[in-house]
C-alpha cells in the first residue's frame, strides 16, 4: 500500500494525505507557519495510537460478547523531552455499557496490545527516503 502526501496550495503549509479512498488534510499550527486547518503530523501519529486502541478493544469486545456500548480514548502528549529522545503518550479509556470490573480490566489489557502500540514500542522501523523522477502530479 502506498500513502501519498501532496501540497494543497490553498494554504500556506497545508497538505492532503491520500490513504486508499480517503483524504486527510494536514497542516502546521499557526506558530509553525501554518493555518491550523488540519492535524499536524504529531497529531496523526498520536491519533493512530488512540484509534488503534479503540478499534482493537471494540473488535475484542464484539468477539467475546462483552457488552461494550461505547468507547472513548484520550491521548495525552508530553513532547517536552522529544529532542532528548523521550516522547510520552498517555492513553485514558472510557467505556460505556453494562460492564463488570473484570471486563473493564480485561478490555484495558487488550488496549495495551493493539498493533500500533506494539509498533511504537516493540518494532524497529526502517525508513528510506529517496528522490523520484519528474515533478509532483506527473506519472513519472
Amino acid at each position: 500500500m502506498t500513502i501519498t502526501v501532496r501540497r494543497d496550495k490553498s494554504g500556506l503549509m497545508r497538505h492532503i494525505v491520500h490513504v486508499r479512498e480517503h483524504s486527510i488534510p494536514v497542516d502546521a499550527a499557526v506558530a509553525g507557519g501554518g493555518e491550523d486547518s488540519g492535524p499536524d503530523p504529531h497529531d496523526l501519529y498520536d491519533s493512530a495510537l488512540g484509534a488503534c486502541k479503540a478499534l482493537t478493544v471494540l473488535w475484542y469486545a464484539k468477539r467475546k460478547g462483552i457488552p461494550l456500548d461505547d468507547i472513548e480514548v484520550a491521548i495525552e502528549r508530553d513532547a517536552t523531552d522529544e529532542r532528548k529522545g523521550h516522547y510520552r503518550l498517555a492513553a485514558t479509556l472510557k467505556f460505556g455499557g453494562d460492564l463488570t470490573e473484570t471486563q473493564r480490566h480485561e478490555l484495558l489489557a487488550v488496549a495495551g496490545k493493539c498493533p500500533v502500540h506494539k509498533l511504537m514500542t516493540d518494532v524497529q522501523t526502517e525508513i528510506t527516503t529517496k528522490l523520484a523522477d519528474g515533478v509532483p502530479g506527473s506519472a513519472a
